[in-house]
């Protein structure tokens, strides 16, 4: 049977500059949908006593009196609502990478109130912190900032953050969105994260939506005529369940996330957003992510992409209806409501299809509480006075103390400026503002730049040092006068969002040529000298750390609203330094070694491997690298399951203990294998935090052996001079596991090493015994899967510039895949 339909209503009519909007549960058209039966809950859960409400019930009764037509004008991240029913137009597109953030669903007023909201550093810097309660406080504020919005009717409730792909390639303009290179440390945070957002794993009412993004192997913008939009990654399932999947299993299985975000790329072929293995199979299936609230939207027209330039789809409404049928239930964008019409009158989808990805939508809308009465939410009270409160501001600056990184210290630092000595401040962030945000950022209530945070302290010589892509030396005269007159010489530089953004990779990791020069011509003054290098992507700084005649160095990251204010706390000793790095500092060539197009962990013939883990080259500073302004010691504590020199465990005893255990997990890999507990003592006199990073090594599974692997960490606030503070470092088998080349998880017999820090404090050895056991066995791909191909365009326009892909790694990459296709 033909069927024609046409959309109802202007999409941009209905959408464009409209507040957010509560539906009318009273006496509006659906007063008497069970979609506003707030008392309609489901039994109470077996670990609580608290009942649920039924979304599921609520959601189907709504989209039940949808026509067809409507239920496919719905689908779009621009929503227009149905007027007939008094369903108001809905905009699921908010941002909040690192604070409520521009983006087409949020409305900052031009003043007054609402006119801004706290603005916390990047995630990038966040992460260097390791301190999972801070980012759970950090997400906390954030999510009460989202909800004073959206009662006032200027933000929806859905919030596309975070990105939690892993930043491994020092070239991605977007790493600075994220925490970092490790996988374990990015689902620690992401899980942390999580947590503050949504308020809880399973709460009554969520306070957002949060949406873990972007769901995978995403980490390219534009690199060498490859972009981002018609990148297939070349994945081995070993790398894929080692690397890129482990904060996404996070988000899903381990903390319940609302919503996921599919990715621009392809992955083996396949566009993510039209995957149903990768959607189907092992999101909602291998991780249980199936509860009725939950919903996967597409990257900005990344279903557009699964027709071109992926060429997966023959047609546009085939490239539709693969994506909702794999289970992408929103478009960014147009594409489903310009093309799934055709595509039901073609019978390429039919309408439960279109019901499941609206159902799944406003599901989780009755979980935020939009179609209940407001005097039942603790959440709807909240308004601006919420926003950007003194603990919000104690916050934001306490996120940037925390993640700021001391690099080089010959003793210059802590800086004493007594005597009112003078400091040259040099440099293209030294008067920074809007630049210390970073990208996906929202109107700052204030903007504390280095300068203000200076010129409270001493008199300053400011002079704005070389900008990104200018090597002219025209303006520099004003700066060697800055230099002749100060006690103190301080340049701040290094790369912004105009060389590191989205859709913008970096083409070097060096510093540009005119800022060494000028840094290098500031050093022979042979005054005390202080470098800070800012930006989310390392660059190769060895030219400042070799340097004798440059005391100090420290990264900055992109650290916020108070940014300036939190560096120079560090640097005059207001605060100790205690952040970590979160990710490896490469040497300026290591671009010439590795395409970007390479997404294999492991070294070999044409690379030198990625990340701490793997990589066979001199790091600058490696992962995990900060000092500080104390000395520390460690120990273990008591009472410790490694009391003996080699302690050994049964591989079968610790499987055995864990399913007899009356706290049994739902999976093997969560079951608890060991807490280590150790006592941290600060041995000097400076009053400081301490990150203890535990690392794993050892001979165990699969060769190569990752040079080491972080598996637990945790943050000690305060510890004055002489004292110590215990801390508990936690262990399951995940661990302890490796991944083989199916992607199985697997717990194998060896000799094992736990570290604390890069060069231990402590270490402690054991050995497992017995035979090896898998803890979680990998959903395979079906094999074969090939594009439907685009008549109009051929197999050949869509290609990367001339090496782009090594063959090598290719071959490498198809053999590892072949092999997990065989069974």
């Amino acid at each position: 049977m033909v069927r024609t339909l046409v959309l109802v209503g202007s999409l941009a009519a209905a959408v464009a500059n409209v507040r957010a909007a509560f539906p009318d549960c009273v006496s509006g058209p659906l007063a008497n949908n069970s979609v506003c039966n707030a008392s309609l809950v489901h039994p109470p859960r077996h670990d609580t006593n608290e009942s649920r409400k039924d979304p599921l019930t609520r959601a189907k009764a709504l989209i039940s009196v949808l026509t067809i037509q409507e239920k496919m004008n719905n689908t779009g991240s621009t929503s227009p609502g149905v007027p007939r029913l008094g369903l108001p137009a809905y905009t699921w597109w908010q941002e909040a990478l690192h604070g409520v953030a521009s983006s087409p669903g949020v409305n900052f007023s031009a003043q007054g109130d609402y006119s801004y909201a706290t603005s916390f550093p990047q995630p990038i810097l966040m992460g260097a912190a390791f301190d999972d309660e801070l980012i759970t406080a950090v997400a906390t504020i954030i999510s009460t900032e989202a909800r004073a919005f959206n009662n006032d009717g200027r933000a929806g409730l859905d919030f596309w953050t975070p990105n939690i792909n892993p930043f491994k390639d020092p070239r991605w303009g977007r790493g600075q969105e994220t925490p970092g290179e490790d996988p374990f440390h990015l689902g620690s945070y992401v899980h942390a994260l999580i947590n503050g957002l949504q308020g809880g794993y399973d709460p009554k009412y969520k306070r957002i939506v949060a949406t873990c993004k972007h769901f995978v192997g995403y980490d390219m913008e534009t690199w060498n005529g490859n972009t981002r939009y018609q990148w297939d990654a070349p994945i081995s399932m070993q790398d894929m369940v080692e690397y890129y999947m482990p904060p996404f299993q996070s988000c899903a299985r381990d903390s319940n996330v609302g919503a996921f975000m599919c990715s621009y790329n392809a992955v083996n072929g396949v566009p993510t957003c039209a995957d149903p293995w990768l959607l189907g199979d092992v999101l909602r299936g291998h991780w249980g992510w199936t509860n009725e609230q939950q919903w996967v939207t597409s990257d900005c027209d990344a279903v557009q992409n699964v027709f071109l330039p992926h060429r997966w789809a023959s047609t546009r409404e085939e490239a539709a209806a693969l994506s909702l049928i794999a289970g992408t239930d929103v478009n960014c964008g147009t594409y489903y409501q310009n093309h799934l019409p055709k595509a039901y009158a073609q019978g390429l989808i039919n309408e439960s299809t279109v019901d499941r990805a609206l159902i799944r939508q406003y599901s989780s809308l009755v979980r935020l509480g939009y179609f209940d009465p407001p005097e039942n939410q603790p959440y709807r009270a909240l308004n601006f006075s919420d926003v950007n409160t003194p603990l919000a501001q104690k916050l934001a600056h306490q996120a940037a103390v925390e993640g700021i990184v001391l690099l080089k210290n010959d003793g210059m630092l802590p800086l004493d400026l007594s005597g009112n000595k003078s400091i040259a401040l040099i440099g293209d962030w030294a008067n920074a503002t809007q630049q210390m945000q970073g990208n996906y950022y929202g109107q700052a209530p204030y903007l504390h730049s280095p300068l203000y945070a200076a010129q409270q302290l001493t008199t300053v010589y400011y002079v704005n040092g070389p900008t990104q892509g200018n090597p002219t030396t025209d303006d520099w005269l004003p700066v060697w006068q800055a230099a002749e007159k100060a006690d103190i010489i301080m340049y701040i530089g290094g790369i912004d969002n105009s060389v590191e953004s989205e859709g913008n990779d970096r083409v070097s990791i060096g510093w540009a040529g005119d800022q060494l020069d000028m840094i290098g011509q500031l050093a022979q003054y042979g005054k005390p000298m202080a470098v800070v290098q800012m930006g989310g992507g390392q660059i190769d700084s060895s030219p400042i750390k070799n340097n004798p005649n440059i005391s100090a160095l420290l990264w900055g990251g992109y650290p916020g609203q108070d940014g300036g204010t939190a560096l120079f706390d560090i640097i005059t000793g207001k605060a100790a330094p205690a952040g970590r790095m979160p990710v490896t500092q490469y040497p300026a060539n290591y671009i010439a070694q590795v395409p970007m197009t390479d997404m294999t962990l492991r070294p070999g013939p044409t690379s030198p491997g990625r990340t701490y883990k793997w990589f066979n080259g001199t790091a600058v500073y490696p992962f995990g690298y900060g000092l500080h302004y104390t000395n520390f010691s460690a120990s273990v504590g008591s009472p410790s399951p490694f009391s003996s020199a080699n302690s050994s465990f049964s591989i079968s005893g610790l499987i055995s203990a864990c399913n007899s255990s009356s706290s049994k997990p739902k999976y093997l890999d969560q079951c608890p294998f060991a807490t280590l507990p150790v006592d941290i003592h600060n041995t000097g006199n400076t009053t400081s935090d301490y990150v203890a990073l535990a690392f794993l090594a050892g001979e165990f599974g699969p060769q190569p052996y990752p040079l080491k692997s972080l598996v637990a960490y945790s943050r000690a606030h305060s510890i004055t001079g002489g004292n110590s503070e215990s801390l508990s470092l936690n262990l399951t088998l995940a661990s302890l596991a490796r991944v083989d080349e199916r992607g199985n998880k697997v717990l194998y017999p060896g000799s094992y090493s736990l570290m604390v820090d890069l060069q231990p404090l402590l270490a402690v050895n054991f050995t497992l015994t017995g035979c090896q056991t898998v803890l979680d066995y990998w959903p395979q791909p079906p094999a074969n899967r090939t594009p439907a191909g685009v008549p109009e365009v051929g197999s050949s326009y869509f290609v990367g510039g001339f090496g782009s892909t090594p063959d090598a790694v290719q071959q490498r990459v198809g053999r590892a895949n072949s092999d997990s296709y065989s069974n």
